[in-house]
């Protein structure tokens, strides 16, 4: 597929996905979101891919939405508006349910529409000279869309600060506040990024969804009989499963899962 605003590359199973209006710190227009949308459903939908990466290209992440592209809203019918802004909804909770684990690489400015991105993906790693900030407010807006993820990823006291006074903060306090997963000097970036792509995809793919719903389901629940037995329900059912039973036996037989992609398998066979 021919994109004009992001790169797509698939490396030993990895969906890596760039956003690609450098000249525009990669902010977020119709068109990008259209195509981060098709490119998160293809990588989804492809048994090849194991995760998926989302990454910017130039000196930003994600600099938010395109301001050029938010003044058309104003011309709009309310319909036609909310249709034009729902796209961005979709691509967040696509990354956010997707089966396969998705990580952002963060490596600049994530402002705004860029936070939401970080926020929506599993896992968060950036490079020590990354900032951040919800500048909404500044604007005479409202971190809308955006607002379940980032509530989650740093709690909702910590949330007040930062959406309201739209201050910008650098990698070190999102890292502090559980924004991030982790930190790295920019030199050593992507070998942080490969290194955790390594494990994910020693993981089984029906594991991974699976342990993904897990998440989304038990969070916030009261430990209960009810919990209990969903709990006890899901691992019954799960460990039945051919990838599972692979998974055991290849534990006892001292060899790697079929499951693990041929370049990363030892070629004696090892775990």
């Amino acid at each position: 597929m021919s994109y004009t605003t992001i790169e797509t590359e698939l490396t030993q199973g990895v969906a890596l996905v760039w956003l690609s209006r450098p000249d525009m710190r990669n902010a977020l227009n119709d068109v990008m979101i259209g195509e981060l949308g098709d490119a998160v459903a293809r990588a989804v939908e492809d048994d090849e891919v194991r995760a998926i990466v989302l990454a910017g290209r130039g000196t930003a992440f994600c600099a938010g939405a395109d301001l050029g592209w938010m003044k058309q809203g104003r011309a709009m019918a309310p319909e036609e508006g909310r249709r034009d802004t729902g796209g961005l909804a979709a691509v967040l909770r696509a990354l956010y349910e997707s089966p396969k684990p998705t990580l952002a690489r963060v490596h600049g400015p994530a402002y705004a529409g860029g936070m939401g991105l970080v926020a929506a993906c599993d896992i968060a790693l950036a490079s020590t000279e990354a900032r951040f900030c919800l500048s909404e407010v500044k604007l005479g807006l409202i971190p809308s869309m955006i607002s379940p993820y980032v509530l989650r990823a740093m709690g909702e006291r910590r949330a007040r600060r930062w959406f309201l006074t739209g201050e910008v903060f650098d990698a070190a306090e999102a890292y502090r506040i559980g924004f991030l997963h982790d930190l790295t000097p920019p030199e050593e970036l992507d070998a942080e990024v490969n290194a955790l792509l390594g494990h994910l995809v020693l993981g089984g793919p029906a594991a991974l969804s699976e342990t993904k719903r897990l998440i989304r389901d038990m969070a916030g629940r009261p430990i209960d009989d009810d919990v209990a037995a969903d709990t006890a329900a899901r691992i019954a059912r799960v460990r039945t499963s051919d990838e599972a039973q692979e998974g055991i036996a290849a534990f006892f037989e001292k060899r790697q899962p079929a499951w693990v992609p041929r370049a990363l398998r030892d070629p004696a066979g090892r775990r």
